[in-house]
């Protein structure tokens, strides 16, 4: 028998699912804004890098914070700070008149999205029984999904119609929309039994070693990975993070909950999900480059041609969440993940320099589509599946935290074996980048298969 939900339930996750969307699509709007903030501010190619890479390591820095602060101050009231937050830089980015002011203030953006995607979902999901949730996770994978398809096709038209300030002021009404609705529909919550203050001494090392890390892995490129910054960054970063643990597993009110990886849906989750976003973000990436530089397609034409995949993940998002309610997170993920791996494979046995986007391209989009849309939502209800509704926010902070970094670190190798071909063939670059992204999506659904329980949440409870 299928619960039941409330209306007012369905219409707290459009909220959410919103902001994630906003949050989502003013991360891939950018990159096709480039030219026309080099051209209006003029900016060097190393000042429009850090338009990116400060946003990148700002929010996988402050994640782990923000879920820790949503689970005891309130998730509605953290979602409705972040939306603040997000409003306030995104206004900023608009009228910087230099790309100093511009980069401080998508460093504010980013604060800003920290907050809003822990706690967009957590605050909605103990508005939804346990046998519903991977159904309203996989709405909300949906709408990021539609964020990741259209956000390149959304800015190109903004840039040509209205000028790329708008890529920045179109979210200014999206913000203000969800605040009043999310005030209206969605019931404050948090977690009852935290007590005490947070960690005076982990939370500020744990917050600097991550963003640390993060310097190190998005800048070794532009720095180069000798440079003595990069260097010393790595270094201390690394050494700080075994403190932070240690801290965590004595003090009351830890930065990152170590009880969470008890769970053994959570800790293979998030493991497999690491890996799996060592192959996600460089695939995208080498696929623009595919058929911008490579085959020689426009901005807008590239846009257009790299939605199919994401259209067809978010139009499997929710279904696939409804399943995997029913039979269990296992069997889907491996599938989905391996379907990714097969996507380019595809690309990697049959691209070559000529562009052949219908015969190649596409087929590989739509393969690579279908298995985001069987995993990439599945993986977070996958990981919070077996948590309590109380630690909802900082699970999925932990979650996407080793997202981001993963992220962050499988473009660094990915840029690095580009870079190493011939400068005659760029072919061989990215058949290098592909074999990587193939043996991340590889290694993940091994893992997931070989370390996921079987069965659904619900039976497990039982």
């Amino acid at each position: 028998m299928v619960e039941p939900v409330e209306r007012r339930s369905w219409l707290a996750l459009g909220a959410a699912t919103a902001a994630a969307f906003m949050v989502v699509v003013d991360v891939s709007i950018v990159n096709v804004a480039f030219p026309s903030i080099q051209k209006s501010l003029g900016a060097s190619n190393a000042a429009l890098s850090w338009i990116v890479s400060g946003y990148s390591i700002t929010v996988g820095s402050f994640l782990l914070l923000s879920g820790r602060l949503a689970d005891r101050q309130g998730r509605r009231k953290m979602f409705n700070l972040g939306l603040a937050i997000f409003a306030v830089g995104s206004l900023f980015s608009g009228v910087a008149p230099e790309v100093e002011v511009l980069i401080a203030a998508r460093v504010v953006q980013a604060m800003g999205g920290s907050l809003i995607m822990p706690s967009s979902l957590a605050m909605v999901l103990p508005e939804f029984p346990v046998s519903r949730r991977s159904a309203a996770i996989g709405m909300w994978g949906a709408m990021g999904a539609l964020g990741a398809a259209f956000g390149p096709s959304i800015g190109a038209l903004l840039i040509e119609g209205l000028g790329w300030r708008w890529i920045f002021y179109v979210n200014l009404p999206i913000a203000a929309l969800v605040f009043m609705a999310s005030t209206r529909l969605v019931r404050e919550s948090r977690d009852e039994d935290s007590e005490g203050r947070l960690d005076v001494v982990g939370v500020p090392m744990g917050t600097l070693a991550l963003a640390l890390v993060m310097v190190a892995i998005v800048q070794g490129e532009g720095w180069g990975y000798g440079d003595p910054r990069i260097v010393v960054f790595a270094v201390v970063g690394v050494v700080l993070l075994p403190f932070v643990v240690w801290r965590s597993r004595s003090h009351p009110n830890p930065l990152l909950d170590l009880s969470l990886f008890s769970y053994r849906s959570f800790s293979s989750a998030t493991a497999s999900f690491g890996l799996y976003a060592l192959g996600f973000v460089p695939g995208f990436l080498m696929s623009s480059l595919l058929l911008q530089d490579l085959w020689g397609l426009s901005v807008l034409e590239a846009g257009l041609g790299l939605t199919p995949g994401p259209i067809m993940a978010s139009a499997l998002s929710v279904p696939i969440g409804r399943m995997a309610d029913r039979w269990g997170h296992r069997w889907l993920l491996t599938s989905g993940v391996a379907l990714c791996g097969l996507s380019y494979l595809w690309l990697l046995l049959l691209a070559g320099e000529s562009s052949a986007y219908f015969a190649v391209f596409l087929p590989s989009s739509i393969v690579l589509g279908t298995g985001v849309g069987l995993s990439i939502a599945t993986f977070v209800s996958a990981a919070m599946c077996d948590i309590s509704p109380s630690r909802f926010a900082i699970a999925n902070a932990t979650t996407r935290t080793v997202q981001q970094v993963c992220f962050a670190l499988g473009i660094a190798v990915v840029v690095a074996l580009f870079s190493s071909a011939p400068a005659d063939d760029m072919l061989v670059g990215f058949q290098r980048a592909w074999i990587w992204v193939i043996a991340s999506f590889g290694a993940s659904a091994a893992l997931i298969m070989a370390a996921f329980p079987a069965g659904t949440a619900t039976r497990r409870t039982q």
